[in-house]
């Protein structure tokens, strides 16, 4: 029933709108709150927090309809799933789940901010610099190639809070749009894929409450890399390939395992 209404949904809102979106180089703003009607937005946030309350299962299957599509919306799609909701209810606070997971689930859309124009997606070499003056932290920087930077209304940004401890010092917040030193800058030309959005962020002197340090001072290295595991499968996925699900040779640890069920519920669903 889900993957079914996730298909005509992809056929008859997202298809019109693919060609239109592809020259303008952006989603329609008009299709952007379907997908948070339909609750493809919220997929694993629970209910409590205005979620569907759904599974990493669901979260494929609706990536896959989308990614049959059109890549751009899918991607929106599973950015916002993968790598912010998932991240914030497996590290955040529960202030910070209860602050940001309804609005994420019903009208914020969120973005992972880890590369920079040094590091790519090495967290080791992150430049940005997080300093701590009494209730807030004073982020400064600058990060790039960031997915959904576009619509984002929510930004979960690593940075260092100390060089000399190496990864030890990568920490992460979940900073606003809104918040003061934080802009959005230059909105990369694509070749392909040109409606999902892949922009600049500016932290010049960001100021972030304390209270949206998400986990603890020196464990964004884990934060990031764990959440990348976690999605990866999710991104494989939408990859189209002749090869067996969950065969990849460079699938982490722990991926395999989630193929498999994966692939066990599939054959289940078809018997």
């Amino acid at each position: 029933m889900f993957q079914g209404a996730v298909r005509d949904f992809a056929a008859s809102e997202v298809r019109p709108r693919v060609q239109a979106m592809e020259q303008a180089a952006q989603l329609d703003p008009t299709l952007i709150p379907k997908f948070f009607e339909l609750g493809l937005m919220g997929i694993e946030i629970p209910e409590a927090h205005g979620g569907a309350g759904g599974s990493l299962f669901m979260t494929v299957l609706a990536v896959e309809e989308l990614s049959a599509v059109d890549a751009s919306a899918a991607i929106f799609v599973d950015v916002q799933n993968t790598l912010v909701n998932a991240l914030l209810l497996k590290w955040a606070s529960d202030d910070i789940k209860n602050r940001y997971l309804p609005r994420l689930a019903t009208e914020v859309a969120g973005a992972y901010a880890l590369s920079e124009a040094g590091s790519g997606s090495d967290a080791f070499g992150l430049a940005t610099k997080a300093t701590k003056q009494g209730d807030t932290w004073i982020l400064d920087g600058r990060k790039l190639w960031i997915t959904n930077g576009a619509e984002a209304g929510l930004f979960v940004i690593f940075t260092t809070t100390d060089f000399a401890k190496g990864y030890k010092g990568i920490t992460a917040f979940a900073v606003e749009r809104g918040f003061k030193g934080f802009s959005v800058g230059k909105k990369e030309d694509k070749l392909g894929i040109r409606a999902s959005s892949t922009t600049e962020l500016i932290l010049d002197h960001c100021e972030v409450p304390a209270a949206n340090l998400i986990g603890e001072v020196g464990n964004g290295y884990k934060v990031a890399i764990e959440t990348l595991k976690a999605c990866n499968f999710s991104w494989r996925r939408r990859r189209p390939s002749s090869r067996r699900l969950g065969s990849w040779s460079t699938t982490p640890p722990g991926s395999r395992t989630r193929a498999s069920r994966i692939q066990k519920k599939r054959r289940w669903r078809s018997s």
